[in-house]
């Protein structure tokens, strides 16, 4: 069970783009996260005509690092640590650390 998911809010807390919020894209296998609107870059592409390619200047998300994001706590408004907790009928959930409050509903 992975910390960070697809569709959570993150906040950046290290890089260009510290501070900065955004939801989650993609979880990469290698240990990072494609968040949107953050960490971007351009692309030069080539034109492809059998594709239907156009070429241009393309900008697109790049991937960050996992230890450089934190989820983002309504509660507090701050990005917050998470933790595993096992509840009274078996399932695992994720909680904040800061206020115990649990993640998954």
């Amino acid at each position: 069970m992975n910390r960070i998911r697809k569709g959570d809010e993150v906040v950046v807390t290290a890089g260009r783009d510290k501070g900065r919020r955004g939801t989650v894209v993609k979880v990469l296998d290698d240990g990072h996260v494609v968040v949107e609107g953050v960490n971007m870059i351009k692309r030069h592409t080539k034109p492809n005509p059998q594709r239907q390619v156009q070429g241009g200047i393309v900008e697109k998300e790049a991937a960050i690092d996992l230890s450089n994001v934190m989820l983002w706590n309504p509660v507090t408004k701050k990005g917050d640590r998470v933790g595993f907790r096992t509840l009274a009928d078996g399932r695992k959930v994720r909680f904040f650390k800061s206020n115990k409050e649990v993640v998954d509903a």
